[in-house]
C-alpha cells in the first residue's frame, strides 16, 4: 500500500529528490497559476545585491519570507513572488574598487568612468547563480525570471519620476549644511546608512586653555572630544543662564570654566574663586585662538557665544565650535554670524595651510595635535572617551566625519507628522518596534541627505541652465526627448560601435552627463548634476518603480499596492523599512493609511554558537551550502523558526541544527515509519471504513484534540505574523505525538489479529500524520511533501499532486475535546512529577517501584487521574497509584515568599512575610492555599492574603518516601525496593539492552527474533526465569531460551554489573 520507509534516513539526499520533483512538475508555478482568482496578498521582496555571496542572515530572511507566503497561499490567498535586486550604490563600488586595485575618485576617473559602470553591471550580478543555488536549496519560492532589477532603465524612470514629484512640491533642495561625510569615498551618507556603521572606539577627550584676549595669565577651558577639528576652530560656547566662575590657581594662572564643574576639572589642585557670572556675561568675550593657519571668513570669530546645547554634563562647560564639522557648530554660526573656516579637504586630509599636519588624515592626527598643544602649554587635561562613533557601513575601516558640503536633501521634517501618523497604523511584529526603534528614528527624523558624489547610481534628474541657475526636474527619457530629441544621440552612437552596451546604461553615467537642452526663449545651457542618489531611495521606490509607473503599468502597481507583509532584519528599520514608508507617504498623499506596507516583522540578527558576530575572518560559523549538505534544508529552517524571536538575535551554529532534527524532524520521521511499517504489515487500507470518532480511544480523541487545538493555535499565530509561537506550538504537539500518543500505543499495532482498537488506532495516527504534512508544509516543506506524497497521494482519492497545491488544514469541531486535553494534561504532569522525583533521588526509570500516592484536592481531581490510571502506572513503572488528601502523612510542607514576585509587589514587607511563614503551621497554609487559592496572613504592620504565584512551597518526604510538587501538584514515591521489584527491574533493563542491539543490527521495527542468553549471575537468572514472558513480548522474541550458544549474532552486555550474553538471531 505504501512504500517501505527506513528508520534510518538522510534528509540532505531526501530534499535533492523533492527538489527534482518540484522542478520537474512545476510545483511552484503551479501554486501561484492554481490561485490566481483568490484574493491577493501582496509581498514586497527587499532587494538584496548580489555582489557579495549570499550569508546566514540572507537565509534567515528568506526562510522567514518563505513560512508566511507558503502559508497564505495554502489558506487561500493569490501569493505573487516577484524578486528584485538592489544593483546601485556603494556596496557595488566598493565591490568593484577592490576586484580593480583601485580607491577614490581619482582612481575610478583614472580608470575612466564608462569602463567603470560596465564593471559595475557585471559586479551586481557576480554571484547570482550562488544566490539562485542558495534560493532553490532554502525552498524560499520566488520569481527569479520576472525580478525587478534597479539599474534597468524603466526603473531608474519611476524614481525620477518620484524625485520631479518631490521637486515640484518643494521638497527636494540644495543647500550648504554639514552632512555625515566618507572622506575615503568622497560622499555624503544619509542618517539611515549612518545608522548602520556604528561601533565602540577610544578618542581622545581633552579641554584646551583658550587666552583671554590681552590678557596672558588669563584662559577659557573649553573641551572636546574632536581634537582635529581645533585648526578650524571659530568661536567658543556658553550656556547663557548658568553660571561661570573664575578660578585663581597657586601659580597664579586663571581659569574661566563653568561652577558646576570646578570640583570634576580643577580637581585637587589649590584654587581661589576670585570672580562669578552667568554665561550670558561672557558672551563677546574675545580670545586668541590656539592655531592660526588661516582666518575665518564670512562673520566675527575668537568669541564667545550662547548656545542651547551646551551643557554640564561633561567637560568644562565650554564648547569649542568649528562649523564646518557639526550641525550644531554650523546653525550656531549661522544664526549669530560668525565666521566659517575649513582646513581639512574632502578627502579628510588637512589643506595645506595647516603647516603642521598637511596632508595628514585628519583623525589619525589627534595624538600629534594633542602633543603639540601640551608642548606649548594649551593642553590642561587629557582623557580617553569611550563612544559609539559611525563607521562607512560598506568599510568598516573608514571613519566618517561631519563636514559641511554643499548636497541636495529632501525635506522629510516637513512632512515627518504624517509619516509618524502613518507608522501608527502599521502592525508591527514584534509591537514595540513601532514607537520603541522605528518610532524614535522618525521622531528624531532629519532631512535625507540625498546626493552622492560617486559614479554607479541613479542619477539625480536635475538640470540646471548655466546662464540662469534655473532649474528642472525630469521624470522620465521621454521628457528629454520632448526637449531635446536628439539628447541620447553620443549614446545611440556608443552603442552603434559597441553593440554590446545595454539600453540601460542610457540613463546612467557618464552618458546621462552628456545629455543637455535648450528651452525656447531662454538663454544658456541646461545641463544635468553630476551627483547620483542614495541608493536607498532607489530600493524606497520598489513599489512603484518595480513596475515603470506611472509610465507604464499603473493598474498591476494598484493592484499590488500597499504590500500586505513585508520583513528584513533590525538593521532595516534605519534601511529599508524607513525609505519605504517615507517616500510613499511623500508622494500618495491621497493613499489610506498605512501605505506601503501594512505588516511588517522586524527579525533579529543571527550571532555564532558563542554568541559573537558572525565572522569570515574568525571562520566561526558554517556557510549556508555546508549546513544545507550536512543537514538539510528543513533542518536550518526549523532551527531558525525555533529560536527566532523578532527583533532579538539568534545563533547560527551546526548544534542548532542537529537539535532540529534531533527533537523535530526525526521524531515526525520515525512516527511516520512506525505507521508504514506496521500498515504494511497489516495491509490496512485508508480507503477502507474507519472507526467513528466516538468509537475511538482516550487516547486517540486526545491526540485529535490536540491536533485540533495546534491547527487552531498555528492559524492564529501566522494570521498574526508570529512565526516563533507557532513553531513552538508545532513543536509541542510533534512532541505529545511522538513521546505520548505513539509510545503509549505502540502494543495496538504489534496485536494479532483484528480489531476495532486496532483499526482505530491505524486510522488516527493516518489521520494525524496526513493533517500533520499540511501543517508542516510552510515550514519544513521536504518533510512535509515527502510524508504527503506516501500517505495521502496513496490513500485519498482526488488530492492535489503537492502538499503544496494543497489547503493548510481547518479546525474540526468534531475534533474538539478541551476537557479531555485538560484530563489528559493533568495525568501527563503527574507522570513529569514523578520522573522528577526519580531523577532527584537517582531512581532508575527502570526500576519498578511499589507505589505512587498522589495528593487530589477532590473526587473529580481523583476520578479524572484514574481514568489514566494505567498510562501513569505504566509511565512511572510502578504497581500501585492511590490518591490522598492527607499530604502531612507523607512529606512537611515550609512555605517561602516568591521574592520575584513579591518584591515588587510588596516592597518593605517581603520580611515580614518570610518571617510569617516561617512562623506558620506549613501543612496548614498549604491546605488552605488548595482550597481558597489563596492564604492569609497577620503580619507586624497588619493583615495581607497572597495567591500562588507569591509563595515558594518546599515539601520534605518523610523516611521511605520521596516527593515533588509543582503549582500545587503534589507525587509521592514509596522509594523501598523489594527483593520482587528488583527482578523485575532486572529483566527491564534487560529489555533494554536487547532494543539496543536491534537497533545496532538495523532490525525493522517488526522483525521477530530468536533469542538466547547466558549468565553466570543467578539472581539475574532468577530474574529473566520469572518474567520471561515479559522480555519475550516487549522484543518481538518468538523463542527466550538459556543457552551459552546460539545462532545470530553475540552481544556481550552488563545488567547492573551482572554479566549477560545474547544471541539474537532474526527469523
Amino acid at each position: 500500500m505504501f512504500d517501505p520507509v527506513s528508520q534510518r534516513v538522510s534528509f540532505p539526499k531526501l530534499e535533492e529528490e523533492l527538489l527534482d520533483f518540484w522542478e520537474k512538475e512545476g510545483i511552484f508555478e503551479k501554486s501561484v497559476e492554481a490561485a490566481k482568482d483568490r484574493p491577493r496578498f501582496v509581498f514586497y521582496e527587499g532587494p538584496p545585491t548580489a555582489n557579495g555571496l549570499p550569508h546566514p542572515g540572507h537565509v534567515l530572511t528568506r526562510v522567514m519570507k518563505d513560512v508566511v507566503l507558503r502559508y497564505r497561499t495554502m489558506t487561500g490567498f493569490h501569493v505573487p513572488r516577484r524578486a528584485g535586486w538592489d544593483t546601485h550604490g556603494l556596496p557595488v563600488e566598493v565591490e568593484v574598487e577592490k576586484d580593480l586595485g583601485i580607491h577614490g575618485h581619482d582612481g575610478i576617473e583614472a580608470y575612466g568612468v564608462e569602463a567603470f559602470s560596465k564593471r559595475c553591471i557585471e559586479s551586481v550580478f557576480k554571484y547570482i547563480e550562488e544566490w539562485r543555488v542558495m534560493t532553490r536549496r532554502i525552498a524560499f519560492w520566488v520569481d527569479f525570471d520576472d525580478a525587478y532589477v534597479t539599474f534597468h532603465s524603466r526603473y531608474v524612470q519611476s524614481v525620477w519620476w518620484a524625485l520631479k514629484s518631490l521637486f515640484d512640491k518643494g521638497l527636494l533642495y540644495q543647500d550648504y549644511k554639514v552632512v555625515w561625510w566618507w572622506p575615503q569615498g568622497g560622499t555624503a551618507l544619509s542618517s539611515g546608512e549612518v545608522g548602520q556603521g556604528y561601533k565602540e572606539v577610544d578618542d581622545p577627550s581633552v579641554i584646551v586653555r583658550f587666552r583671554v584676549k590681552g590678557q596672558d595669565n588669563k584662559s577659557f577651558l573649553a573641551w572636546t572630544t574632536t581634537p582635529w577639528t581645533l585648526p578650524s576652530n571659530v568661536a567658543l560656547a556658553v550656556a547663557a543662564d548658568q553660571t561661570y566662575v573664575t578660578v585663581r590657581l597657586e601659580d597664579g594662572e586663571e581659569l574661566i570654566l563653568a561652577e558646576a564643574l570646578v570640583g570634576k576639572v580643577i580637581g585637587e589642585r589649590e584654587h581661589e574663586v576670585v570672580e562669578t557670572q552667568l554665561g550670558k556675561d561672557l558672551v563677546g568675550t574675545e580670545y586668541e585662538p590656539v592655531f592660526d593657519y588661516a582666518t575665518p571668513e564670512g562673520g566675527k570669530a575668537y568669541q564667545v557665544v550662547a548656545a542651547d546645547f551646551v551643557t554640564l554634563d561633561s567637560g568644562s562647560g565650554l564648547v569649542h565650535i568649528a562649523p564646518a564639522f557639526g550641525e550644531e557648530d554650523f546653525q550656531v554660526a549661522k544664526a549669530q554670524g560668525l565666521g566659517f573656516l575649513q582646513l581639512v579637504e574632502p578627502d579628510g586630509t588637512f589643506s595645506p595651510s595647516v603647516t603642521d599636519f598637511a596632508g595628514r588624515f585628519c583623525k589619525e592626527a589627534d595624538r600629534d595635535i594633542i602633543r603639540l598643544l601640551k608642548k606649548r602649554g594649551d593642553l590642561f587635561h587629557e582623557e580617553v572617551y569611550k563612544h559609539d562613533y559611525p563607521f562607512c557601513w560598506r568599510k568598516m575601516s573608514d571613519p566618517l566625519i561631519q563636514y559641511a558640503r554643499r548636497s541636495w536633501f529632501i525635506k522629510t521634517t516637513a512632512e515627518i507628522e504624517r509619516v509618524i501618523e502613518n507608522n501608527q497604523q502599521v502592525h508591527w511584529e514584534p509591537a514595540h518596534i513601532k514607537d520603541g526603534r522605528f518610532g524614535e528614528f522618525l521622531r528624531t527624523n532629519v532631512d535625507w541627505a540625498l546626493s552622492r558624489e560617486r559614479f554607479w547610481g541613479t542619477p539625480l534628474p536635475i538640470w540646471i541652465n548655466d546662464e540662469t541657475g534655473k532649474m528642472e526636474a525630469i521624470g522620465s527619457v521621454d521628457e528629454l526627448l520632448a526637449r531635446n530629441p536628439d539628447a541620447f544621440a553620443h549614446f545611440d552612437a556608443a552603442k552603434e560601435e559597441d553593440p554590446s552596451l545595454r539600453e540601460d546604461l542610457r540613463v546612467h553615467k557618464p552618458w546621462i552627463d552628456e545629455v543637455t537642452y535648450q528651452l525656447e526663449g531662454e538663454p544658456g545651457v541646461y545641463r544635468r548634476v553630476g551627483d547620483v542618489i542614495d541608493c536607498w531611495f532607489d530600493s524606497g521606490c520598489m513599489p512603484f518603480a518595480q513596475h515603470g509607473y506611472p509610465h507604464q503599468n499603473k493598474e498591476r502597481f494598484e493592484a499590488e499596492f500597499p504590500a500586505d507583509f513585508i520583513t528584513e532584519a533590525l538593521d532595516q528599520t534605519r534601511g529599508w523599512f524607513y525609505s519605504l514608508i517615507m517616500i510613499s507617504t511623500l508622494l500618495f498623499e491621497d493613499e489610506g493609511l498605512p501605505h506601503p506596507y501594512r505588516n511588517c516583522t522586524v527579525l533579529g540578527l543571527l550571532t555564532a554558537a558563542d554568541g559573537l558576530k558572525l565572522s569570515k575572518q574568525l571562520k566561526n560559523y558554517s556557510p549556508p551550502d555546508e549546513m544545507f549538505q550536512k543537514f538539510g534544508a528543513d533542518a536550518v529552517r526549523w532551527s531558525l523558526y525555533a529560536q527566532s524571536l523578532p527583533g532579538q538575535s539568534a545563533k547560527w551554529f551546526d548544534g542548532g541544527a542537529n537539535d532540529a532534527i534531533k527533537d523535530f524532524l526525526l521524531k515526525i520521521w520515525n512516527c511516520y515509519s512506525f505507521f508504514v511499517t506496521y500498515a504494511n504489515i497489516d495491509e490496512w487500507n485508508p480507503r477502507s471504513s474507519r472507526p467513528p470518532l466516538a468509537a475511538r480511544t482516550d487516547m486517540d480523541r486526545w491526540i485529535l484534540a490536540e491536533l485540533d487545538a495546534t491547527v487552531r493555535e498555528v492559524r492564529a499565530e501566522m494570521d498574526a505574523y508570529r512565526t516563533h509561537p507557532s513553531a513552538r506550538r508545532l513543536g509541542e504537539f510533534v512532541d505529545s505525538l511522538s513521546n505520548w500518543y505513539v509510545r503509549r500505543s505502540r502494543a495496538r499495532f504489534w496485536a494479532k489479529g483484528e480489531s476495532q482498537d486496532k483499526d482505530a488506532a491505524f486510522a488516527t495516527l493516518y489521520e494525524v500524520l496526513v493533517e500533520l504534512s499540511r501543517v508542516l508544509a510552510p515550514f519544513t516543506p521536504y518533510l512535509a511533501e515527502a510524508l504527503y506524497q506516501n500517505l495521502a497521494r496513496k490513500g485519498i482519492d482526488g488530492c492535489p499532486e503537492s502538499v503544496h497545491l494543497d489547503a493548510f488544514p481547518e479546525p474540526d469541531d468534531a475534533r474538539q475535546d478541551d476537557a479531555l486535553r485538560a484530563q489528559m494534561e493533568a495525568a501527563r504532569n503527574v507522570v513529569t512529577l514523578g520522573q522528577r522525583v526519580r531523577a532527584a533521588h537517582k531512581l532508575k526509570v527502570r526500576q519498578p517501584l511499589a507505589e505512587a500516592i498522589v495528593v487530589v484536592a477532590d473526587d473529580d481531581e481523583r476520578d479524572t487521574l484514574e481514568r489514566f490510571a494505567e498510562a501513569i502506572t505504566d509511565e512511572l513503572n510502578i504497581q500501585e497509584l492511590s490518591f490522598t488528601d492527607e499530604p502531612q502523612k507523607y512529606v512537611e510542607f515550609s512555605l517561602l515568599p516568591n521574592f520575584r514576585v513579591c518584591g515588587p509587589k510588596h516592597g518593605k514587607r517581603v520580611p515580614l512575610i518570610k518571617k510569617a511563614l516561617q512562623g506558620a503551621d506549613g501543612g496548614a497554609l498549604y491546605e488552605q492555599m488548595e482550597q481558597d487559592g489563596k492564604i492569609g496572613l497577620e503580619l507586624s504592620d497588619g493583615p495581607i492574603e497572597l495567591g500562588p504565584d507569591e509563595i515558594e512551597i518546599r515539601l520534605e518526604a518523610k523516611e521511605d518516601f520521596a516527593a515533588a510538587s509543582f503549582k500545587g501538584r503534589v507525587v509521592v514515591l514509596d522509594t523501598r525496593v523489594t527483593d520482587a521489584l528488583k527482578r523485575t527491574g532486572l529483566a527491564r533493563e534487560v529489555v533494554n539492552r536487547v532494543q539496543r542491539a536491534r537497533k545496532d543490527m538495523d532490525l525493522p521495527f517488526e522483525a521477530r527474533i530468536e533469542l538466547r542468553w547466558e549468565t553466570a549471575d543467578e539472581e539475574l537468572a532468577t530474574a529473566l526465569g520469572e518474567h520471561a514472558a515479559y522480555v519475550r513480548d516487549q522484543v518481538l522474541a518468538v523463542s527466550f531460551d538459556r543457552s551459552g550458544e546460539g545462532q545470530g549474532e553475540r552481544v556481550d552486555a552488563e545488567v547492573e554489573g551482572h554479566p549477560l550474553t545474547l544471541h539474537i538471531h532474526p527469523v
